[in-house]
């Protein structure tokens, strides 16, 4: 094996709550290197297990970065914690950005290596934030651990629902992980191997790995998957579904025969190291390699499931008959609810609909329709809705404090409001705001927002008007010119992209150079069939078939308009996105 027997440098970096993450850093020979790997350790591990990576893989010029988890090596925390799942992708987000701006390079010159939890971390962080490094290597990820209890999951599930917060102590002994005695001997005997793992955690690494498998198709990223061939670990079925659904043209799948889990450790490490270097090379020898969405409205997974939801399924089957029952359960029972009756007078996907959501008091008729209308309000649909409000919120607030740092005006617009609320909470108490417009197709959304900005004493600042978010010569003509502009909930509402990119444009034709975007996205959502069968659209009362668009797809329709995107918030569910671009010059 080739040796370099690198020394790192120790630090921290600080996450946006305010964690102070303990990292490794592992200079190349070259100062301005643009080749940087960042590695992300497994399961109960730290950075300090992953120096042999880097004196092995034998690339002198390039520049390593390995972190310690939160709750992990020499990371604060209650050890194997982290408040969930979505905050670990979040930092695994923020840490990338921080490795290329310390290093100097763009995003797409940095090339992940990560190891089964590590690995869906990092496949959960380029499935929801679509980042556009150059590849990323997968070793053994932990997409479905082998438990032996059986029942385990549900147990866990139970348990946690009746006593809360818990941890679950690791059953893996340093036998199970690697031949490699030495490395054996070394995680045994480490004090910084952390046994314990947070149950929350536990249960929502099973459910973000499943969601990231089954909609792989998304990832786009060139990727190379290395399976360990004995392991005792994890599962090799959902590892190679996930390598099958993978989008990217660049992509290699290698099983290692007789690898115990820990691949990248194993005593015979050098076979997988020999794939490794050969890829990565391969990778930094050509240009990044982007994937062409152009047509994706029209030939993609998403767009053959659109096309799927609006054929109904036949009437005497047993979907048809079960979607049969409950619309007329709805209509019968459910208009006792509140909500679920104004969605059925107004769509579910109205203006009213979702205000009504964010408000988030169940009402009915009665006990039984309060009852039914907290379950609805409930629904994991609604509850990413409502983050989504606290995302836009807090991406809202950070684009102005942005646009006054440039000493830029801040004149906010929002092309498709619904009520505005969640424009008026956002910036009720924002001092700094020059101007808000509001606008909306709907009269009874201009009404309702109207009297909202009463309420609220806004009238100084804020007006509401009727307007058509596709009408690019409108937008373009917004006067005086906006230096932020707000679309949430709009697109994900539409299958087609034409008019999406003429509402882009249009923004686009409007903001100054250095003006803001805030644009929601919709990547996922686990209950599009149950919505298309059964609950209606605003639009003529037609079912609401959704296209979900993923994250990709969507912020290459924003950079196709002239923007770039800096910024990206999502709910821990991985449904709905809030996204944060700066408008480019156009020279």
């Amino acid at each position: 094996m080739t040796q370099t027997n690198r020394i790192a440098q120790e630090s921290t970096f600080t996450t946006s709550d305010g964690v102070p993450l303990f990292y490794r850093r592992w200079q190349g020979e070259r100062e301005t290197t643009r080749r940087v790997i960042v590695m992300f350790h497994r399961g109960h591990e730290h950075s300090g297990r992953l120096q042999h990576i880097v004196d092995e893989l034998g690339m002198p010029d390039a520049t390593f970065y390995a972190w310690d988890a939160r709750g992990h090596g020499k990371s604060p925390g209650e050890r194997g914690f982290s408040p969930s799942l979505a905050r670990s992708v979040r930092d695994v987000d923020e840490f990338v950005r921080f490795c290329a701006e310390q290093s100097g390079v763009d995003i797409s010159d940095i090339i992940i290596i990560a190891q089964s939890v590590g690995a869906v971390l990092a496949a959960a962080w380029v499935h929801d934030y679509a980042p556009k490094i150059r590849a990323m290597i997968l070793a053994s990820p932990a997409f479905k651990v082998k438990l032996y209890v059986p029942f385990a999951r549900p147990g866990l599930a139970l348990m946690k629902h009746v006593r809360g917060l818990f941890f679950v102590n690791s059953y893996v002994k340093g036998k199970y992980l690697t031949h490699d005695e030495q490395r054996v001997n070394s995680f045994n005997q480490d004090p910084l191997i952390t046994r314990a793992i947070a149950v929350n955690i536990l249960l929502e690494l099973y459910q973000a790995a499943g969601r990231v498998v089954a909609d792989a198709a998304a990832i786009t990223v060139p990727t190379q998957l290395l399976i360990s061939g004995a392991d005792f670990v994890v599962h090799r079925a959902p590892q190679e579904r996930f390598y099958q659904r993978l989008r990217s043209t660049v992509k290699e799948q290698h099983i290692l025969p007789g690898f115990y889990h820990d691949t990248l450790g194993e005593k015979d490490r050098e076979l997988a190291f020999v794939k490794m270097r050969d890829f990565i090379e391969r990778l930094y020898a050509m240009p990044p390699q982007r994937h062409d969405y152009a047509h994706e409205d029209c030939w993609s997974p998403s767009a053959d499931a659109y096309r799927s939801l609006q054929t109904p399924p036949g009437r005497y089957t047993p979907s048809g008959m079960g979607y049969t029952l409950l619309r007329l359960a709805m209509e019968k029972v459910g208009r006792y609810s509140s909500g679920v009756r104004l969605g059925m007078d107004t769509g579910f996907d109205s203006g009213s609909t979702l205000d009504y959501v964010y408000r988030n008091q169940p009402e009915g008729r009665n006990a039984l329709g309060r009852m039914i209308d907290r379950g609805y309000l409930n629904s994991i649909g609604w509850k990413g809705i409502r983050v989504r409000k606290e995302n836009m919120e807090a991406t809202i607030q950070m684009a102005v404090e942005q646009l006054r740092a440039r000493g830029m005006p801040v004149r906010v617009t929002d092309i498709a409001a619904g009520h505005g609320r969640y424009v008026l909470d956002a910036l009720a108490k924002r001092q700094e705001v020059d101007e808000i417009l509001l606008r909306d197709y709907s009269d009874l959304n201009v009404e309702t927002g109207r009297r909202m900005i009463a309420e609220r004493g806004m009238e100084q600042i804020a007006r509401f008007e009727k307007g058509d978010a596709f009408n690019r010569d409108e937008l373009a003509a917004l006067s005086p010119a906006p230096t932020l502009g707000i679309v949430s909930g709009l697109y994900e509402l539409f299958a087609e992209n034409e008019g999406v990119r003429n509402s882009l444009a249009g923004l686009a034709a409007a903001l100054p150079p250095g003006g803001m975007l805030v644009y929601t996205g919709q990547p996922w959502h686990p209950q599009l069939e149950i919505i298309a069968r059964s609950l209606t659209s605003h639009r003529n009362g037609i079912p609401w078939v959704m296209r979900v668009r993923s994250q990709g797809e969507m912020d290459a329709l924003v950079e196709e308009a002239g923007f770039t995107k800096c910024h990206q918030l999502i709910d821990e569910w991985g449904i709905f996105t809030v996204s944060l671009a700066v408008r480019r010059s156009d020279d």
